[in-house]
């Protein structure tokens, strides 16, 4: 199995019928994940003990799966060895994992992954984008800072908002709106 590179790869991962952003982080072969408790995806990794990694390159799929739930229809269940796990419907790729929680704290678990299938659905280039990479990184410090309402992280959401409308397109443009508009509506601003 090689979909992953080593470092933390930024995917939307799929539980039962939930998506969100994740890093999976693969150091010498290991693979794990932190999730913040209270999530969604905290509670059925802990529960089923499976995650699904979806491959996916579109900025607005990132920005919405960060905030809301998509609807049923977004997702495709996959028989594997036994258990029944879902993934994107739209996903170029996507890749199961046998998941259990390694360690646990009062904010996060950690969660070792094995891999137990991957496949890839509709194989396309996608040029390094830095304007789809800040929206990436602009949506992981909005969820933060919805929470927190942080200076620092706003002033990094702003930084990122300037390099996706440089460097990025129409897609990377709509989901910073679509973004902005997260964050005004859960911190009231």
């Amino acid at each position: 199995m090689g979909l992953l590179t080593e470092g933390i790869n930024e995917v939307i991962a799929t539980t039962d019928n939930n998506a969100a952003p994740m890093g999976i982080i693969n150091r010498g072969g290991s693979l794990h994940m932190v999730l913040f408790r209270g999530s969604h995806t905290a509670r059925n990794v802990a529960r089923d003990r499976w995650v699904v990694a979806n491959f996916v390159f579109d900025p607005v799929l990132y920005v919405r799966t960060a905030f809301e739930d998509l609807p049923e229809d977004a997702f495709v269940e996959e028989a594997i060895d036994g258990m029944v796990v879902s993934r994107l419907r739209d996903a170029e790729a996507w890749a199961a994992f046998a998941a259990d929680v390694e360690r646990s704290s009062d904010e996060a678990i950690t969660v070792r992954l094995v891999p137990v299938h991957e496949e890839v659905l509709d194989l396309r280039l996608h040029p390094v984008n830095r304007g789809f990479a800040s929206i990436v990184d602009a949506t992981v410090h909005a969820t933060r800072y919805v929470r927190t309402r942080d200076p620092w992280l706003g002033q990094l959401i702003e930084h990122h908002a300037g390099l996706a409308r440089k460097c990025g397109g129409p897609r990377e443009w709509e989901a910073l709106d679509l973004l902005r508009g997260y964050i005004a509506g859960l911190t009231g601003e």
